[in-house]
């Protein structure tokens, strides 16, 4: 499932994150790359640090109590983020991201968009697929999020910085397909729910998700 979160971050948050991260120290973006990855990867990640440490935890805290993502993902964890940029001439070939990070099994993959669009030509996060691709390039405080078995890339910069904060998270519901069945129950159920208020009917979507949630969760 892909899920497109809009305004995750308002403007003020993400004119807050962005002056926080023009201040933090980068270096190859290939040395947390695997080494398949490695070759095909050109960006510059944020180096290890307390200000980088603080505004991962203030990003991640976001995230984690966004309702659409916590519906979408179910997450039980995130990986620590990855603050990157990429510059004219950078980029990220077609690849697979790890299965596992910093002891953290990888569900879902997903990327904080931090520049708005028409400051950066190129740039874009392309979704490949046996039913063809689809280019991402999102405003500033929007979040993408999608399986992390998904063959993807970063188109080079030609112009501009395309800056991002990118993670991964384990799920606790570990199927993209059963998670697709749960976020759809969830959404139908608040949709009734707020037309008609608590009805046998959104009861019954309630217990049908618990139960579904009780076969399929891994705690």
């Amino acid at each position: 499932m892909f899920i497109e979160i809009e305004n995750l971050l308002t403007a003020d948050e993400v004119e807050g994150v962005r002056e926080r991260f023009n201040k933090l120290t980068f270096e190859d973006g290939r040395a947390t790359s695997g080494w398949n990855a490695s070759l095909v990867k050109k960006n510059e990640q944020a180096a290890d640090g307390e200000e980088l440490e603080t505004l991962r935890q203030d990003i991640a805290s976001v995230i984690l109590n966004d309702p659409i993502f916590l519906a979408a993902v179910r997450p039980k964890a995130l990986t620590p983020l990855i603050l990157a940029r990429y510059g004219p001439g950078q980029m990220y070939g077609s690849h697979i991201d790890n299965s596992m990070i910093q002891g953290i099994r990888t569900d879902v993959s997903f990327t904080l968009f931090l520049s708005e669009p028409d400051e950066y030509d190129g740039g874009e996060l392309v979704i490949e697929s046996v039913r063809g691709e689809e280019a991402i390039k999102l405003p500033a405080g929007a979040l993408f999020a999608y399986p992390a078995t998904t063959l993807h890339r970063v188109e080079p910069v030609a112009s501009g910085s395309r800056t991002v904060a990118v993670g991964w998270a384990r799920s606790y519901i570990r199927s993209a397909e059963d998670r697709e069945i749960l976020f759809d129950l969830e959404t139908v159920r608040r949709v009734m729910f707020d037309r008609q208020g608590k009805t046998d009917e959104t009861d019954l979507l309630s217990k049908v998700s618990a139960k579904l949630q009780r076969r399929w969760m891994e705690d």
